[in-house]
C-alpha cells in the first residue's frame, strides 16, 4: 500500500495524540517517519513512546522540512506559528495539515492562504468536529433550504471547563503572547467554525468578554456575543471555562423549523406550514402552528481526527477531497477576532473589520504579557471534553 510520509512539528499534547492514531494503525496509508520539537526534554520523552523504529527526531523544524524524509507535515505548535511553519511547508513543496486554530490574527491566515495559492500542495485544516454525524446533517437540512431561512441561532457551549492546574500546566498556555486568547483560540475554534460552516457569516458582532474572571489568567475565560446576519437573523454565542458542570446546546430557528443539536442528538421540530405564511393568514391569537418533533436519523459516523488525517493522505494520494481545505480556517477565526475586538473596543464590529487595527490592539497586550513560572508541564494528558483540545 502507498502511504504519505508524514512529519510532525511539535510533540505536546496533540502531536502525541495523532502519533498514537498512526501507531495503532487507524491512518494506514500515513508513516510516521520524522518529529521536530525546539523543547529537547519534550523530544526525548517522544523517543521513549516508541512509535515506530524508523523515525528520525529533528531539533528544528527547519532542519526536518530540509531533511527530504518526509513529503507532508503536520503541524502541532503553540498558535501563532502555525502559519508561520504552514509556509515553510508549502515553499517546499510539502503538503501541509494544520491543527486549529489557523492562527491568532486573522492577518498571518491570509498570509498564509495566499502562500498556498503559489503551490500545488494539499493544505487541510484540523476541524475534527466537521467529521461529527449531527453537525453534518445538521448543516445538510440548513442548507437544503427544506425549512426556509434562518431566523436566529443559539450555541451554548459551556463543556470547556478547565481548572487551574490545566492554566498552570504550561507557560505559554493563557497568554497574550503565548496563546493570543483563551477560550476563544484554544477550546472554541471549533465550534466557531462550525457556527459558520452550518449557518453562514454574520456582518456584526458585538461581544463581551471577561478575562481572568474564573482562573488566573490574563485571557478571555467567559464569553457572551450577539451576531447579526445578512439576511437580518441573529445569534448568540456563550462559552466559558469556568463552569464545572456546563452544557452544549446549538439551537437554530428557521421559518418552517427548529433544530437542535444536544447530547449527541439531533432533532427537528417541524412545523406545518412556515411561520412567516402562518402569521400572514392565522386569526386567532395566542394560537401557534401545529409541530411534529423528529428525532434525525443520520449515518453515525463520527471519525474525528483519524478521518481528518486518512482523509488528508487520500487528497495527496488520489486526489480525494478534504474534511476542510485550509484556506477555510480563516473564517472562524475572523469571527474570534471580532469578538475580541469588539470587547477591546466596546462597541458592534462590522465585518470585515480593519485587520490592522486588530493586530496592533493585540500587541499592546501582547507587550505586557506575561509567560507563567513554577510550570508543571504535562506532556500526554489529552483528556477534554471535545476531541482536538489542546
Amino acid at each position: 500500500m502507498k502511504k504519505i510520509k508524514l512529519g510532525i512539528i511539535g510533540i505536546g499534547n496533540m502531536g502525541d495524540g495523532h502519533a498514537k492514531n498512526i501507531k495503532e494503525g487507524k491512518c494506514p496509508e500515513v508513516e510516521l517517519v520524522a518529529i521536530a520539537d525546539i523543547n529537547t526534554e519534550r523530544l526525548d520523552w517522544a523517543k521513549q513512546q516508541n512509535y515506530s523504529d524508523n523515525i528520525a527526531y529533528f531539533k528544528t523544524a527547519e532542519e526536518m522540512l530540509d531533511s527530504g524524509l518526509i513529503d507532508s507535515c503536520l503541524v502541532a505548535v503553540p498558535h501563532y506559528d502555525h502559519p508561520k511553519y504552514a509556509m515553510e511547508c508549502m515553499k517546499r513543496g510539502i503538503h501541509v495539515m494544520v491543527e486549529k486554530p489557523a492562527g491568532v490574527y486573522t492577518k498571518q491566515v491570509r498570509e498564509m492562504n495566499e502562500e498556498a495559492k503559489k503551490h500545488n500542495v494539499v493544505f487541510g485544516m484540523m476541524f475534527n468536529q466537521r467529521t461529527n454525524h449531527v453537525y453534518r446533517k445538521m448543516r445538510e437540512l440548513i442548507q437544503s433550504g427544506e425549512y426556509g431561512e434562518i431566523r436566529r441561532t443559539n450555541w451554548l457551549i459551556t463543556t470547556w471547563y478547565r481548572p487551574q492546574a490545566y492554566y498552570d500546566s504550561g507557560d505559554w498556555r493563557a497568554t497574550w503572547s503565548g496563546e493570543g486568547g483563551g477560550v476563544l483560540l484554544n477550546q472554541c475554534p471549533h465550534q466557531l467554525d462550525l457556527w459558520q460552516w452550518i449557518c453562514g457569516m454574520p456582518v456584526s458582532v458585538k461581544a463581551e468578554l471577561k478575562y481572568g474572571k474564573w482562573h488566573d489568567i490574563e485571557v478571555e475565560d467567559d464569553v457572551t456575543t450577539f451576531v447579526e446576519y445578512p439576511n437580518g437573523a441573529t445569534g448568540v454565542f456563550i462559552t466559558s471555562t469556568g463552569d464545572a458542570c456546563g452544557t452544549n446546546r446549538f439551537e437554530v430557528q428557521l421559518d418552517k423549523a427548529k433544530i437542535v443539536v444536544e447530547d449527541d442528538k439531533l432533532s427537528v421540530i417541524e412545523y406545518d406550514v412556515s411561520e412567516p405564511e402562518f402569521t400572514k393568514t392565522n386569526t386567532i391569537p395566542f394560537r401557534h402552528p401545529e409541530f411534529i418533533e423528529k428525532e434525525i436519523e443520520t449515518d453515525g459516523k463520527n471519525e474525528q481526527h483519524i478521518g481528518v488525517l486518512n482523509a488528508f493522505a487520500g487528497a495527496i494520494l488520489r486526489g480525494e477531497p478534504l474534511v476542510a481545505d485550509g484556506s477555510e480556517g480563516i473564517n472562524g477565526l475572523t469571527l474570534s477576532n471580532a469578538m475580541h475586538l469588539s470587547s477591546w473596543l466596546g462597541k458592534t464590529i462590522e465585518l470585515p473589520f480593519d485587520e490592522e487595527l486588530y493586530y496592533n490592539e493585540l500587541m499592546k497586550r501582547v507587550a505586557t504579557s506575561r509567560r507563567k513560572t513554577n510550570v508543571k508541564a504535562v506532556f500526554a494528558d489529552t483528556a477534554d471534553t471535545y476531541s482536538g483540545a489542546k
